[in-house]
């Protein structure tokens, strides 16, 4: 058995550790892996809590996609609203987010307008509530009242109310429908309107449900409008809430469909007509001199027609006369625009 050495260090080690009682340093040995080395709380990955009673159930491409569409669903809903209104109303997208249906349901005054959907070929019923902030007023506008704003309240609604609320229903149902076309063609209608909505059940509590909520403004007065989709309804279809169909919302081609609904809201629209009988030029000193039953004479013709302004902008000619007493114009053709010569 050989016989073993000790180096010098070790040797001066042992002669120090008699000399103060205490044990031998040891050589320092290889640091062994903390778990815990190097990682500053400030390193540390975010931990994001997950709740399991609110599962995602819908993707994050879905639920972008849900957001696009309806983005573009609250500007012409808002467009058609204020056209039926006669009164600017701004309809803006506040969220789209998942939720269990009994969360959906107590986090909704009582009583609501809370009309059930159907949605063919989709599976089950839809929600959409209106609430009452945003519902009474606009009521009070359709039934010829002004800008005043009107105390909030509390009762169901009456059976001409829920008369006038279908024009609101039905007018976000033909908007909903148009923005759907990408994804799915849509039958959409009104099943039955509740003033309670904790009466209706028509998914289980835990169910997951989409909540799209939009806030319409009305000068002051603001107000909720929710679309409730089950998870259960858009399931099978989920493929087809891609980026792709919403991105395609905002450019197809104009159909003959479109072209009839955009020309039906124009030719409800109030422009401002004006005749430029003719013109001339006259001092300071005769205009401060008219009298009333003065003549004003100038060079146009009688027998020339006259400039018919819409919204400021030459758009007829016609010439002067009277129809059962009144002053009138016929109009003969469209406004000439003189070309200019071109330039050398």
């Amino acid at each position: 058995m050989a016989d073993n050495v000790l180096s010098q260090a070790e040797v001066e080690s042992l002669l120090n550790a008699m000399e103060t009682g205490n044990e031998p340093s040891k050589p320092a040995a290889a640091a062994s892996p903390d778990p815990h080395a190097g990682h500053h709380p400030r390193n540390r990955e975010k931990i994001t809590p997950y709740d399991f009673k609110r599962p995602e159930r819908v993707g994050k491409d879905q639920m972008r996609a849900l957001q696009s569409m309806h983005e573009g669903f609250s500007r012409n809903f808002g467009a058609a609203l204020s056209a039926l209104l006669r009164s600017i109303v701004e309809v803006k997208l506040t969220s789209v987010d998942q939720l269990t249906y009994s969360e959906f349901v107590f986090s909704l005054e009582n009583p609501s307008c809370f009309n059930l959907l159907t949605a063919e070929p989709l599976e089950g019923n839809l929600i959409l509530d209106i609430n009452p902030s945003i519902l009474y007023p606009i009521i009070d506008r359709l039934l010829g009242g002004g800008k005043e704003s009107t105390p909030a309240t509390r009762r169901p609604l009456t059976e001409i109310e829920l008369t006038l609320v279908s024009r609101i229903s039905d007018l976000f149902l033909v908007e909903l429908k148009e923005a759907w076309e990408n994804v799915l063609p849509l039958d959409l209608k009104v099943v039955r309107v509740e003033s309670n909505p904790q009466l209706v059940q028509i998914v289980p509590p835990n169910e997951v449900v989409v909540l799209v909520s939009f806030e319409l403004a009305i000068g002051d007065v603001r107000g909720m409008i929710n679309l409730c989709i089950p998870f259960n309804s858009i399931e099978r279809i989920s493929h087809k809430l891609t980026a792709n169909t919403w991105f395609s919302y905002g450019s197809t081609d104009a159909t003959p469909q479109s072209k009839a609904a955009i020309g039906d809201h124009i030719d409800k629209a109030h422009v401002s007509l004006d005749v430029i009988l003719a013109d001339t030029t006259i001092t300071m000193e005769e205009l401060l001199d008219l009298r009333v039953g003065d003549v004003i004479t100038t060079e146009k013709d009688s027998r020339t027609p006259l400039q018919v302004n819409v919204n400021g902008t030459p758009t007829f000619q016609a010439f002067a006369g009277a129809y059962k007493g009144r002053k009138a114009i016929q109009i003969e053709r469209s406004y000439e625009r003189k070309k200019s010569p071109p330039q050398k």
